[in-house]
């Protein structure tokens, strides 16, 4: 199989994103990695910086869940879309909880280099979180 390796990181990405790892974050993520998420103005670095993501998250949806729906592989770069589901059971953007729940999908954008996630750039569906929870209305 054609970038078996990439898949085989994907994978196991996957299982540290859906367990907060700390381990397995460690050895996945470069520590001068660099990641862009929409809840925060700078970039977050390295192992914790990305498992600060996934923690605020979880805070919010300690449910949440990440399954790759499919992914393109090239030299140094994956780029994924996942689908990621949760309820809304803790406070999110300054909201308390609803209780209700979302299925969103979000698209990731990752490079690599020698076996590690080096960058993230990430496209989640915030609006879509916020729609189904009930904290915006159309």
């Amino acid at each position: 199989m054609a970038n078996e390796k990439e898949r085989a990181l994907i994978a196991k990405f996957e299982t540290m994103i859906n367990t907060a790892d700390e381990a397995l974050a460690a050895e996945l993520v470069a520590e001068d990695a660099v990641f862009y998420a929409p809840t925060s103005p700078e970039p977050l670095k390295g192992p914790k910086g990305y498992l600060s993501i996934v923690h605020m998250m979880r805070s919010a949806f300690s449910d949440v869940q990440w399954q790759l729906e499919d992914c393109v592989v090239s030299p140094g770069k994956i780029a994924v879309c996942w689908s990621c589901t949760g309820t809304h059971d803790g406070n999110f953007m300054g909201h308390s909880a609803t209780g209700k729940k979302f299925k969103v999908h979000c698209m990731n954008f990752y490079g690599l280099k020698d076996g590690k996630f080096v960058s993230d750039v990430g496209n989640p569906d915030i609006l879509g979180i916020l729609l189904q929870t009930g904290l915006l209305r159309p």
